[in-house]
Protein backbone atom coordinates (compact mmCIF):
# COMPACT_ATOMS: atom_id res chain seq x y z
CA UNK A 1 0.00 0.00 0.00
CA UNK A 2 1.79 3.32 -0.90
CA UNK A 3 2.09 6.03 1.65
CA UNK A 4 0.88 9.59 1.90
CA UNK A 5 3.47 12.68 1.58
CA UNK A 6 2.32 15.95 2.25
CA UNK A 7 4.08 18.64 0.68
CA UNK A 8 3.18 22.20 2.49
CA UNK A 9 4.58 24.86 0.08
CA UNK A 10 4.64 24.90 -3.68
CA UNK A 11 8.45 26.23 -4.71
CA UNK A 12 11.32 24.65 -6.40
CA UNK A 13 12.38 22.38 -3.44
CA UNK A 14 9.04 20.72 -3.41
CA UNK A 15 8.86 20.32 -7.09
CA UNK A 16 12.04 18.44 -6.77
CA UNK A 17 10.94 16.03 -3.83
CA UNK A 18 8.07 15.35 -5.79
CA UNK A 19 9.51 14.71 -9.30
CA UNK A 20 12.34 11.92 -7.61
CA UNK A 21 10.04 10.53 -5.31
CA UNK A 22 8.86 6.72 -6.40
CA UNK A 23 5.05 7.25 -7.52
CA UNK A 24 4.87 3.34 -6.80
CA UNK A 25 5.79 3.79 -3.39
CA UNK A 26 4.08 7.36 -2.37
CA UNK A 27 0.89 9.16 -3.23
CA UNK A 28 1.97 13.04 -3.11
CA UNK A 29 0.52 16.03 -2.29
CA UNK A 30 1.74 19.74 -2.70
CA UNK A 31 -0.36 22.52 -0.54
CA UNK A 32 0.00 26.07 -1.90
CA UNK A 33 -1.58 28.88 0.05
CA UNK A 34 -1.46 30.67 -3.12
CA UNK A 35 -3.55 30.87 -6.00
CA UNK A 36 -0.97 28.77 -8.13
CA UNK A 37 2.42 27.21 -7.29
CA UNK A 38 5.80 29.38 -8.24
CA UNK A 39 4.99 32.31 -7.79
CA UNK A 40 8.34 33.07 -6.11
CA UNK A 41 10.16 31.33 -8.92
CA UNK A 42 8.73 33.34 -11.65
CA UNK A 43 9.72 36.78 -9.86
CA UNK A 44 13.31 35.71 -9.70
CA UNK A 45 13.42 34.72 -13.44
CA UNK A 46 12.46 38.74 -14.32
CA UNK A 47 16.07 39.63 -13.55
CA UNK A 48 18.43 37.02 -15.59
CA UNK A 49 16.91 33.38 -15.36
CA UNK A 50 19.82 31.36 -14.41
CA UNK A 51 18.84 28.22 -13.35
CA UNK A 52 22.30 27.19 -12.14
CA UNK A 53 25.96 27.55 -12.10
CA UNK A 54 28.48 25.69 -14.52
CA UNK A 55 31.13 25.77 -12.16
CA UNK A 56 33.04 22.30 -10.58
CA UNK A 57 30.39 20.72 -7.84
CA UNK A 58 34.10 21.27 -5.31
CA UNK A 59 33.68 25.10 -6.45
CA UNK A 60 30.28 25.15 -6.24
CA UNK A 61 30.19 23.94 -2.80
CA UNK A 62 32.51 26.66 -1.69
CA UNK A 63 29.76 29.20 -2.52
CA UNK A 64 27.58 28.18 -0.07
CA UNK A 65 27.53 29.52 4.06
CA UNK A 66 28.02 27.15 5.83
CA UNK A 67 29.35 25.12 2.94
CA UNK A 68 29.08 21.10 5.30
CA UNK A 69 25.24 21.26 5.83
CA UNK A 70 24.74 20.91 1.91
CA UNK A 71 27.47 19.28 0.18
CA UNK A 72 26.21 16.06 0.92
CA UNK A 73 22.99 17.25 -0.98
CA UNK A 74 24.54 18.79 -3.89
CA UNK A 75 27.27 15.97 -4.19
CA UNK A 76 24.09 13.79 -4.79
CA UNK A 77 22.43 16.59 -7.27
CA UNK A 78 24.78 17.97 -9.01
CA UNK A 79 24.39 21.11 -11.19
CA UNK A 80 25.35 18.54 -13.76
CA UNK A 81 22.57 16.51 -12.67
CA UNK A 82 20.25 19.38 -12.49
CA UNK A 83 20.98 20.25 -16.31
CA UNK A 84 20.16 16.79 -17.38
CA UNK A 85 17.19 16.30 -15.51
CA UNK A 86 15.63 19.75 -16.93
CA UNK A 87 16.47 18.30 -20.78
CA UNK A 88 14.44 15.06 -19.81
CA UNK A 89 11.14 16.98 -19.20
CA UNK A 90 11.87 18.87 -21.96
CA UNK A 91 14.42 22.33 -20.78
CA UNK A 92 17.51 21.90 -22.32
CA UNK A 93 19.87 24.62 -21.47
CA UNK A 94 23.44 26.10 -22.23
CA UNK A 95 25.80 27.84 -20.25
CA UNK A 96 26.06 31.48 -20.37
CA UNK A 97 29.67 33.79 -20.64
CA UNK A 98 29.32 34.21 -17.12
CA UNK A 99 29.08 30.58 -16.47
CA UNK A 100 25.47 30.79 -15.30
CA UNK A 101 22.60 28.31 -16.97
CA UNK A 102 20.28 29.40 -18.88
CA UNK A 103 17.50 27.47 -20.78
CA UNK A 104 17.47 27.49 -24.56
CA UNK A 105 15.74 28.76 -27.02
CA UNK A 106 14.35 32.22 -24.78
CA UNK A 107 12.06 30.07 -22.58
CA UNK A 108 10.49 32.36 -20.39
CA UNK A 109 10.10 31.69 -16.50
CA UNK A 110 6.92 30.61 -16.78
CA UNK A 111 7.66 28.05 -19.90
CA UNK A 112 10.10 26.51 -17.85
CA UNK A 113 7.27 26.67 -14.82
CA UNK A 114 4.57 25.10 -16.85
CA UNK A 115 7.39 22.19 -18.09
CA UNK A 116 7.64 21.46 -14.11
CA UNK A 117 4.84 21.48 -13.36
CA UNK A 118 3.03 18.97 -16.17
CA UNK A 119 5.96 16.88 -15.18
CA UNK A 120 4.49 16.23 -11.61
CA UNK A 121 0.90 15.91 -13.28
CA UNK A 122 1.85 13.49 -15.47
CA UNK A 123 3.60 11.41 -12.12
CA UNK A 124 0.53 11.93 -10.48
CA UNK A 125 0.95 14.34 -8.07
CA UNK A 126 -1.99 16.44 -6.69
CA UNK A 127 -2.41 20.16 -6.29
CA UNK A 128 -4.08 21.62 -3.57
CA UNK A 129 -4.19 25.31 -4.04
CA UNK A 130 -5.63 28.01 -1.45
CA UNK A 131 -4.38 25.30 1.21
CA UNK A 132 -2.58 27.40 4.38
CA UNK A 133 -0.67 26.02 7.18
CA UNK A 134 -1.24 27.21 10.54
CA UNK A 135 0.23 24.92 12.74
CA UNK A 136 -0.14 21.90 14.94
CA UNK A 137 -3.32 19.86 16.24
CA UNK A 138 -2.44 18.37 19.77
CA UNK A 139 -0.99 14.74 17.99
CA UNK A 140 1.56 16.69 16.26
CA UNK A 141 -0.28 16.83 12.84
CA UNK A 142 0.11 19.72 10.50
CA UNK A 143 -3.16 21.68 10.11
CA UNK A 144 -4.05 23.07 6.76
CA UNK A 145 -7.22 25.11 6.51
CA UNK A 146 -8.32 24.16 9.95
CA UNK A 147 -8.34 20.68 9.60
CA UNK A 148 -5.53 17.85 10.20
CA UNK A 149 -3.39 16.62 7.86
CA UNK A 150 -2.82 12.49 8.80
CA UNK A 151 -0.13 11.83 6.18
CA UNK A 152 2.65 9.19 6.78
CA UNK A 153 5.24 11.97 6.29
CA UNK A 154 4.91 15.68 6.27
CA UNK A 155 7.84 17.75 4.37
CA UNK A 156 8.00 21.45 5.18
CA UNK A 157 8.94 23.66 2.04
CA UNK A 158 8.22 27.02 3.34
CA UNK A 159 10.46 28.92 2.04
CA UNK A 160 12.41 32.23 3.32
CA UNK A 161 10.92 35.27 4.20
CA UNK A 162 11.89 37.83 0.71
CA UNK A 163 9.69 38.94 -2.11
CA UNK A 164 6.53 38.99 0.10
CA UNK A 165 4.69 40.28 -2.59
CA UNK A 166 4.81 36.42 -4.02
CA UNK A 167 3.31 35.21 -0.72
CA UNK A 168 7.02 33.84 0.91
CA UNK A 169 6.60 36.33 3.84
CA UNK A 170 8.44 33.87 6.53
CA UNK A 171 4.97 34.09 8.60
CA UNK A 172 5.85 30.56 9.44
CA UNK A 173 8.67 30.92 11.77
CA UNK A 174 6.67 32.23 15.23
CA UNK A 175 4.24 28.98 14.33
CA UNK A 176 7.78 26.55 14.50
CA UNK A 177 9.23 28.37 17.40
CA UNK A 178 5.56 28.20 19.34
CA UNK A 179 6.17 23.89 18.37
CA UNK A 180 9.14 24.62 20.32
CA UNK A 181 11.43 23.92 17.16
CA UNK A 182 14.63 25.94 17.28
CA UNK A 183 14.65 28.97 14.34
CA UNK A 184 17.12 31.57 13.66
CA UNK A 185 15.41 34.85 13.06
CA UNK A 186 15.44 36.05 9.26
CA UNK A 187 18.28 38.23 7.94
CA UNK A 188 18.40 40.02 4.62
CA UNK A 189 21.14 38.32 2.04
CA UNK A 190 22.04 39.56 -1.21
CA UNK A 191 20.73 42.79 -0.71
CA UNK A 192 21.84 46.47 -1.15
CA UNK A 193 24.30 47.76 1.44
CA UNK A 194 24.03 51.16 3.13
CA UNK A 195 27.16 53.51 2.96
CA UNK A 196 27.01 57.32 4.56
CA UNK A 197 28.50 58.57 1.32
CA UNK A 198 30.54 61.90 1.29
CA UNK A 199 27.46 64.42 -0.56
CA UNK A 200 29.08 65.63 -3.55
CA UNK A 201 30.24 62.59 -4.66
CA UNK A 202 27.11 61.05 -4.86
CA UNK A 203 25.20 63.94 -6.28
CA UNK A 204 27.80 63.41 -9.06
CA UNK A 205 27.69 59.48 -9.09
CA UNK A 206 24.29 57.92 -7.90
CA UNK A 207 23.14 55.36 -9.93
CA UNK A 208 26.84 55.04 -11.79
CA UNK A 209 27.87 51.03 -12.05
CA UNK A 210 31.57 50.41 -10.53
CA UNK A 211 32.62 48.01 -13.35
CA UNK A 212 35.60 45.02 -13.63
CA UNK A 213 36.10 45.54 -9.64
CA UNK A 214 36.89 42.90 -7.02
CA UNK A 215 35.63 43.46 -3.28
CA UNK A 216 37.04 41.81 -0.05
CA UNK A 217 35.81 41.35 3.25
CA UNK A 218 37.34 38.74 5.70
CA UNK A 219 39.25 38.04 3.43
CA UNK A 220 36.77 36.65 0.91
CA UNK A 221 36.80 37.82 -2.54
CA UNK A 222 34.25 38.71 -5.23
CA UNK A 223 34.48 39.98 -8.31
CA UNK A 224 31.96 41.50 -10.59
CA UNK A 225 30.35 45.14 -10.23
CA UNK A 226 28.61 46.83 -8.00
CA UNK A 227 25.90 50.33 -8.71
CA UNK A 228 26.47 53.14 -6.77
CA UNK A 229 23.01 54.03 -5.25
CA UNK A 230 21.78 56.74 -2.51
CA UNK A 231 21.45 54.22 -0.17
CA UNK A 232 25.09 52.18 -0.77
CA UNK A 233 26.25 49.55 -3.02
CA UNK A 234 24.47 46.79 -4.63
CA UNK A 235 25.07 44.47 -7.15
CA UNK A 236 26.96 40.76 -7.68
CA UNK A 237 30.00 41.91 -6.45
CA UNK A 238 29.09 42.91 -3.07
CA UNK A 239 25.49 40.30 -3.11
CA UNK A 240 27.85 37.02 -2.77
CA UNK A 241 29.86 38.85 0.75
CA UNK A 242 26.46 39.00 2.52
CA UNK A 243 27.54 36.28 5.15
CA UNK A 244 31.03 38.12 5.95
CA UNK A 245 29.57 42.06 6.26
CA UNK A 246 26.43 40.62 8.19
CA UNK A 247 28.62 38.98 10.53
CA UNK A 248 30.74 42.16 10.94
CA UNK A 249 27.67 43.86 11.44
CA UNK A 250 26.99 41.92 14.04
CA UNK A 251 30.16 42.15 16.21
CA UNK A 252 31.66 45.44 15.74
CA UNK A 253 27.87 47.72 14.21
CA UNK A 254 29.82 48.76 11.07
CA UNK A 255 31.62 46.51 8.32
CA UNK A 256 34.58 47.62 6.20
CA UNK A 257 34.78 46.32 2.29
CA UNK A 258 37.57 46.74 0.36
CA UNK A 259 37.26 47.46 -3.23
CA UNK A 260 39.94 46.58 -5.77
CA UNK A 261 39.65 48.88 -8.73
CA UNK A 262 42.05 47.01 -11.04
CA UNK A 263 42.15 43.42 -10.15
CA UNK A 264 43.87 42.49 -13.14
CA UNK A 265 47.17 44.36 -11.89
CA UNK A 266 49.31 43.71 -9.48
CA UNK A 267 49.92 46.75 -6.64
CA UNK A 268 53.12 46.87 -8.28
CA UNK A 269 52.17 46.72 -11.63
CA UNK A 270 49.93 50.11 -10.67
CA UNK A 271 52.88 51.74 -8.86
CA UNK A 272 54.63 51.24 -12.17
CA UNK A 273 52.27 53.00 -14.19
CA UNK A 274 51.28 55.62 -12.31
CA UNK A 275 55.61 56.98 -11.97
CA UNK A 276 56.18 55.66 -15.56
CA UNK A 277 52.88 57.59 -17.07
CA UNK A 278 53.48 60.26 -19.76
CA UNK A 279 50.20 62.00 -19.13
CA UNK A 280 50.94 65.56 -16.44
CA UNK A 281 47.67 65.05 -14.28
CA UNK A 282 46.90 62.59 -11.58
CA UNK A 283 43.22 62.42 -13.16
CA UNK A 284 44.58 61.77 -16.67
CA UNK A 285 46.45 59.06 -15.21
CA UNK A 286 43.81 57.50 -13.61
CA UNK A 287 41.71 57.87 -16.51
CA UNK A 288 43.81 57.59 -19.45
CA UNK A 289 46.79 54.97 -18.38
CA UNK A 290 45.17 53.24 -15.81
CA UNK A 291 41.70 53.30 -17.62
CA UNK A 292 39.53 54.24 -14.33
CA UNK A 293 36.19 55.29 -14.53
CA UNK A 294 34.98 58.68 -13.58
CA UNK A 295 32.96 56.85 -10.04
CA UNK A 296 36.37 55.40 -9.71
CA UNK A 297 38.41 58.37 -9.63
CA UNK A 298 36.18 60.67 -7.90
CA UNK A 299 35.72 58.01 -5.05
CA UNK A 300 39.44 58.52 -4.82
CA UNK A 301 39.60 62.40 -4.98
CA UNK A 302 36.63 63.01 -2.24
CA UNK A 303 37.86 60.27 -0.26
CA UNK A 304 41.54 60.68 -0.39
CA UNK A 305 43.50 64.15 1.28
CA UNK A 306 45.23 66.44 -1.54
CA UNK A 307 48.55 64.83 0.33
CA UNK A 308 47.51 60.93 -0.16
CA UNK A 309 46.23 61.74 -3.88
CA UNK A 310 48.81 63.43 -5.35
CA UNK A 311 50.81 60.37 -3.62
CA UNK A 312 51.76 58.33 -5.87
CA UNK A 313 52.40 55.32 -3.69
CA UNK A 314 49.49 56.00 -1.53
CA UNK A 315 47.42 56.79 -4.62
CA UNK A 316 48.36 52.98 -5.59
CA UNK A 317 47.41 51.36 -3.00
CA UNK A 318 43.90 52.54 -2.65
CA UNK A 319 43.37 51.52 -5.81
CA UNK A 320 44.15 47.78 -4.78
CA UNK A 321 42.48 48.83 -1.44
CA UNK A 322 39.79 51.17 -1.29
CA UNK A 323 38.31 51.19 2.04
CA UNK A 324 34.33 51.42 2.50
CA UNK A 325 32.39 52.03 5.54
CA UNK A 326 28.95 50.05 5.93
CA UNK A 327 26.58 50.79 8.06
CA UNK A 328 23.58 48.48 7.55
CA UNK A 329 22.31 46.18 5.23
CA UNK A 330 18.69 46.77 3.19
CA UNK A 331 15.64 45.41 4.62
CA UNK A 332 14.37 41.82 4.41
CA UNK A 333 11.74 43.43 1.41
CA UNK A 334 14.29 44.49 -0.33
CA UNK A 335 16.82 41.74 -0.32
CA UNK A 336 16.83 39.05 -3.07
CA UNK A 337 16.96 36.28 -0.11
CA UNK A 338 17.16 35.51 3.50
CA UNK A 339 19.62 33.70 5.85
CA UNK A 340 17.85 32.28 9.14
CA UNK A 341 14.50 30.02 9.14
CA UNK A 342 14.91 26.64 10.43
CA UNK A 343 18.43 26.22 12.51
CA UNK A 344 20.37 23.39 10.73
CA UNK A 345 20.89 21.57 14.40
CA UNK A 346 17.58 20.99 14.83
CA UNK A 347 17.08 18.91 11.77
CA UNK A 348 18.59 15.32 11.49
CA UNK A 349 21.07 14.93 8.43
CA UNK A 350 18.40 13.83 6.39
CA UNK A 351 16.16 17.16 7.66
CA UNK A 352 14.01 15.68 9.36
CA UNK A 353 12.90 17.24 12.71
CA UNK A 354 14.02 15.72 15.34
CA UNK A 355 11.29 16.71 17.65
CA UNK A 356 8.46 15.68 14.66
CA UNK A 357 9.14 12.33 13.98
CA UNK A 358 8.28 12.20 9.62
CA UNK A 359 8.26 15.54 9.46
CA UNK A 360 10.98 17.52 7.38
CA UNK A 361 12.36 20.63 5.78
CA UNK A 362 13.62 21.35 2.65
CA UNK A 363 15.24 24.41 0.58
CA UNK A 364 15.36 27.83 1.27
CA UNK A 365 13.24 27.64 4.73
CA UNK A 366 16.38 26.26 6.54
CA UNK A 367 19.86 28.42 8.31
CA UNK A 368 21.75 28.81 5.37
CA UNK A 369 23.09 30.80 3.03
CA UNK A 370 24.08 31.26 -0.92
CA UNK A 371 25.15 34.20 -2.97
CA UNK A 372 22.96 35.02 -6.66
CA UNK A 373 23.68 33.48 -9.94
CA UNK A 374 21.79 30.31 -9.51
CA UNK A 375 23.63 28.69 -6.46
CA UNK A 376 19.85 29.24 -4.48
CA UNK A 377 18.09 27.50 -7.01
CA UNK A 378 20.46 24.66 -7.48
CA UNK A 379 20.74 23.95 -3.31
CA UNK A 380 17.25 24.38 -3.11
CA UNK A 381 16.38 21.16 -6.08
CA UNK A 382 19.01 19.29 -4.43
CA UNK A 383 17.68 19.10 -1.05
CA UNK A 384 14.29 17.65 -2.60
CA UNK A 385 15.89 14.93 -4.74
CA UNK A 386 18.08 14.10 -1.77
CA UNK A 387 15.19 13.80 0.64
CA UNK A 388 12.92 11.49 -2.31
CA UNK A 389 16.02 9.64 -2.37
CA UNK A 390 16.23 9.41 1.21
CA UNK A 391 12.29 8.08 1.45
CA UNK A 392 12.36 6.44 -1.47
CA UNK A 393 15.11 4.52 0.42
CA UNK A 394 13.62 3.48 3.83
CA UNK A 395 10.10 2.61 1.96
Amino acid sequence: MKKSVAIIGGGPSAFLLAAFLDKEKFSTTIYEKNKTSGRKFLVAGKGGFNLTHSESIEKLINRYTPNNFLSTALLHFTNQDFRNWLEQIGVPTYVGSSKRVYPEDGKKPIQVLNSILNHLKKKGVLFKYEHTFSGWDTHNYPIINDHAVKSDYTIFALGGASWSVTGSTGDWLSTFQGQSIDIQPFQASNCGFNINWNSKFIELNEGTPLKNIAICCNDVVQKGEAVITKFGLEGNAIYGLSPQIRQQLITHSTATIFIDFKPSLSLEKVISKIKLSNYRTTKDILKKELKLSLPQIDLLKFYLSKESYLNKEILASHIKQFPLEIINTASIEESISTVGGVDRDALTENYELKILPNQYCIGEMIDWDAPTGGYLLQACSSTGVFLARHLNQIN
